[in-house]
């Protein structure tokens, strides 16, 4: 099968930014609003901006509302992907997906192996596709979603991005 090479013009995606946090609130979630910035530059919309208690059902709630949306190509998740009791976004949100994106988690810790050495392991980062939505969970800390967002995810939404790149698996022709 041969590959189209020709230039193709940016698409930009209606992006949500989903905040797992006990204690986070518009004024203090430094993270989601790295995200929604970095997304923004990058020519991306955000779509919707939620901060929701980490609760495995309140979690469910949110991102299964985002799923069905018409309205959302792409959900970025921080926070509640660590290893300590209150930390339950990959068991809200994997059994949403209809596929895991195993290799997001394992890039995750890759990169972030350089930064935060053996401490990588206790991330539990995810990532998946659910109703043809994009979904990456990563760690709630600024240097996390930095590096989720700038050596992996930015790419991997950019229908520009050769050899290949997750637009072409997304729902399209969403309303303005």
């Amino acid at each position: 099968m041969a590959h189209d090479k020709a230039p193709k013009a940016f698409l930009p995606l209606n992006c949500a930014v989903v905040t797992v946090s006990d204690t986070r609130t518009e004024d203090n979630d430094t993270s989601g609003q790295l995200l929604a910035d970095r997304l923004e530059a990058a020519g991306h919309k955000l779509a919707e901006r939620v901060i929701v208690v980490d609760d495995i059902y309140q979690i469910r709630a949110v991102v299964s509302r985002l799923v069905a949306s018409d309205a959302v190509q792409v959900i970025l998740m921080t926070g509640g992907t660590g290893f300590t009791r209150r930390d339950n976004t990959p068991e809200a949100v994997t059994p949403l997906l209809d596929k895991e994106i195993n290799g997001f988690g394992e890039l995750f810790r890759q990169v972030s192996f350089q930064d935060i050495g053996t401490s990588t392991i206790q991330s539990r980062a995810i990532a998946g596709m659910a109703n043809n939505s994009l979904i990456f969970c990563m760690p709630g800390s600024n240097n996390a979603c930095a590096t989720a967002w700038d050596q992996i995810i930015e790419a991997q939404i950019n229908n520009q991005t050769r050899p290949c790149n997750f637009v072409g698996d997304l729902k399209l022709n969403l309303p303005k």
